[in-house]
């Protein structure tokens, strides 16, 4: 294993080891030395890799997003499903996400609270690190509305409401202390679902006489 490919898994194991230290004990005390003893090494050996927490809890959020990414990409290339089904599969998928990192979800509110007080700009902080997948599901949208699926509407409106529903979850469990989204997962398939193209929105014999008494996925009505 080449030295570049060895600093980059061991550089990987930091990061994962660290996240559990920001869960445990929150961004403003987790210390240096703190990740340094979780990991089993020393403060000098961690700088070898990192040059401050903050550098090390953003990298740590990076590997979270890289992960949920990964299953939302997976969603948006399944042929078996329909537009509708990837786009409630992936809204629900990201709020039962937050739901189960409940506590880390704090933590990174903590942080961006931080990032505000210092003069920073959290909104774009978070902007970057979800560019891909909002790149995703305003690419499933306009799939929609390419095949006929969806009916025609803004991209980047029905994006910021799937968005919003995300927030609203992150919301309810970070700030709320709710540990359960399952109205907010109901609400994004609903949400998915009221994009489809009815069959009172189409001219009369759109479907032909084969898709008398079908919907468009071909089931009943």
């Amino acid at each position: 294993m080449s030295i570049a490919v060895e600093h980059d898994k061991r550089k990987r194991e930091i990061l994962e080891k660290a996240l559990d230290v920001f869960v445990s004990e929150g961004y403003e005390d987790t210390t240096f030395q703190k990740i340094a003893e979780r990991c089993g090494i020393t403060r000098t050996i961690l700088y070898l890799y990192f040059k401050n927490k903050r550098e090390i809890f953003s990298f740590s959020i990076k590997l979270f997003t890289e992960k949920l990414e990964s299953g939302i990409r997976e969603v948006a290339v399944n042929p078996a499903l329909s537009q509708t089904e990837k786009l409630a599969s992936i809204a629900g998928m990201a709020i039962e996400e937050c739901v189960r990192h409940q506590r880390l979800i704090s933590v990174v509110l903590d942080y961006l609270g931080h990032i505000r007080a210092s003069g920073g700009n959290p909104d774009e902080r978070v902007r970057r690190r979800t560019i891909r997948m909002r790149h995703i599901i305003s690419g499933i949208l306009i799939e929609g509305m390419r095949s006929g699926e969806f009916a025609p509407f803004s991209v980047k409106a029905a994006g910021d409401l799937v968005y919003a529903l995300i927030e609203s979850a992150i919301f309810r469990i970070a700030v709320l202390g709710r540990g359960d989204a399952a109205g907010l997962v109901k609400a994004a398939r609903l949400f998915a679902e009221s994009l489809r193209v009815r069959r009172s929105d189409l001219p009369a014999g759109a479907f032909g006489p084969k898709a008398e008494g079908e919907d468009l996925e071909g089931g009943t009505p």
